[in-house]
C-alpha cells in the first residue's frame, strides 16, 4: 500500500488530542466534530484538508488524552500520520480507525507545508516528491496493515458480526 498526498505540518512538540478535539466537540454530530478539528488552533484547518492529504508532525504527535481524533482526521480524508515520535495511545488509535501512522524521526526537516509526500507503511519509507528527500521509520507489521486496510479495527470487528454498527453521525463517546 502506498500513500501520496499533500502534508500538512504541525512541525511543534507535544501537539495533543485536546488541541484537535476540544471537549465542547464531543456534544455534537460526527460530521460536526470532523469540520471542526484543530478549530481552536488552526482555524479552518478541516475546510482546506483534501482526500489522501497526509499530517506531518512533531515530537511526541498526539499526546493527551485518548480524544478520537484519529477517527475524525480519516473522516477529513486524511490517510496518514506521520510524526517524529507519536505518542503512543494516538498511535494505537490511528490504526484502530483505519489511519496509517508512523514515528519517523527527522520527518518534519523532509518537507514544507503543501509538498506531496509518498509514504509507504510496509516499508516504513517516507518521501518527499518535490524534493526526492527520503526518510525512514518504523514499518508497520502485516496485521496492522491488514486493520487498516480493513477500514480500521472496529470495521473489521463490524465486519466479523462482532460488533454493532454505529450510526454514522453519532457523536464519538455516545451510545445509542
Amino acid at each position: 500500500m502506498t500513500i501520496e498526498g499533500r502534508s500538512w505540518v504541525f512541525a511543534e512538540a507535544n501537539v495533543n488530542t485536546d488541541l484537535m478535539m476540544p471537549a465542547a466537540l464531543f456534544r455534537v454530530p460526527r460530521h460536526e466534530q470532523a469540520a471542526r478539528l484543530f478549530e481552536g488552533y488552526r482555524p479552518g484547518w478541516a475546510a482546506q484538508v483534501r482526500p489522501g492529504d497526509v499530517v506531518i508532525g512533531g515530537r511526541n504527535f498526539g499526546t493527551g488524552s485518548s480524544r478520537p481524533a484519529a477517527g475524525l482526521f480519516v473522516d477529513l480524508g486524511v490517510r496518514a500520520v506521520v510524526a517524529e515520535s507519536l505518542n503512543g495511545l494516538f498511535m494505537r488509535n490511528c490504526i484502530n480507525a483505519g489511519l496509517a501512522a508512523m514515528a519517523c524521526p527527522g520527518v518534519v526537516e523532509l518537507v514544507v507545508e503543501g509538498d506531496v509526500v509518498s509514504y509507504e507503511p510496509g516499508t516504513g519509507t517516507i518521501v518527499n516528491t518535490r524534493t526526492s528527500a527520503s526518510s525512514t521509520g518504523a514499518a508497520l507489521p502485516a496485521e496492522l496493515l491488514a486493520i487498516i486496510a480493513d477500514g480500521g479495527l472496529f470495521e473489521r470487528l463490524r465486519r466479523a458480526g462482532l460488533l454493532r454498527a454505529r450510526p454514522r453521525d453519532t457523536p464519538v463517546g455516545v451510545t445509542r
